[in-house]
């Protein structure tokens, strides 16, 4: 292992994860942090940096995306609520660097998706709920991690996505389709982030939970996260790649 540390910049350094992750860098003797740009100064200089952490807004993330490409610096994003504009972004950026997109930097909520995509096969037709809850301070709902569960369900069982997905339930509604995703978000206090995912047979019901009690588990996916992109081969990861490599 080289003893030069691996250069770091941040974008949305100031905010809730940005920070928590600037002071887990702190604390590694093999992460640097070199530069944090911001909304305003994204084009300025990066100071060598070879990854890119991003916890901005889908916004920014669809300019962050093309300059790391052309400066060769990979991406680490964990921004939520990405849409079409970013996501191509990315995409295009993959063709040259390498980029890891996770809405949820925990291993643990990695851990989860891997047991739900396993019990999803032998349970076919059980329904499919999830819960999820944040702080009030939260933009976007529901939650970039409820809604990469809701796909890993929807792929699993061949559904369009996010065709598929109902987000609460109002009314009269009738009686649940088959072939549906519930998605409930709560949002108050200061809560970290729970996710559970409820799998409901005729006579039984599997679930799968993880709570945040700290945003140290982000943090230290995070960093894992980086150190994987600074030697990866350009293209498109996720944290389980991270996590297994």
């Amino acid at each position: 292992m080289s003893d030069v540390p691996i250069a770091v910049a941040i974008a949305g350094a100031s905010g809730r994860m940005g920070s928590a992750v600037v002071e887990a860098i702190a604390g590694a003797r093999d992460l640097a942090l070199v530069a944090t740009p911001g909304r305003g100064s994204l084009d300025a200089d990066w100071n060598g940096a070879r990854v890119l952490a991003d916890f901005t807004t889908p916004s920014v993330t669809a300019r962050l995306a093309p300059l790391a490409a052309a400066r060769g610096v990979g991406l680490v994003v964990g921004t939520t609520g990405l849409e079409d504009e970013a996501r191509l972004a990315l995409a295009r950026a993959a063709e040259s660097v390498a980029v890891l997109v996770a809405p949820n930097l925990s291993p643990g909520v990695a851990a989860l998706a891997r047991a739900l995509r396993a019990a999803l096969p032998a349970l076919e037709d059980y329904d499919v709920e999830i819960v999820e809850r944040h702080h009030a301070a939260k933009v976007d709902s529901p939650s970039g991690t409820a809604l990469a569960l809701a796909r890993h369900v929807a792929e699993a069982r061949s559904w369009p996505f996010p065709g598929s997905v109902r987000a609460g339930r109002e009314g009269r509604t009738g009686p649940r389709p088959p072939q549906e995703i519930g998605v409930h978000a709560l949002r108050g206090g200061n809560w970290v982030g729970e996710h559970t995912v409820y799998l409901a047979g005729p006579s039984e019901t599997v679930t799968f939970g993880h709570v945040a009690q700290d945003r140290s588990c982000f943090a230290a996916g995070a960093l894992r996260a980086l150190r994987f992109v600074a030697r990866a081969r350009p293209g498109s990861y996720t944290l389980e790649d991270a996590l297994v490599s």
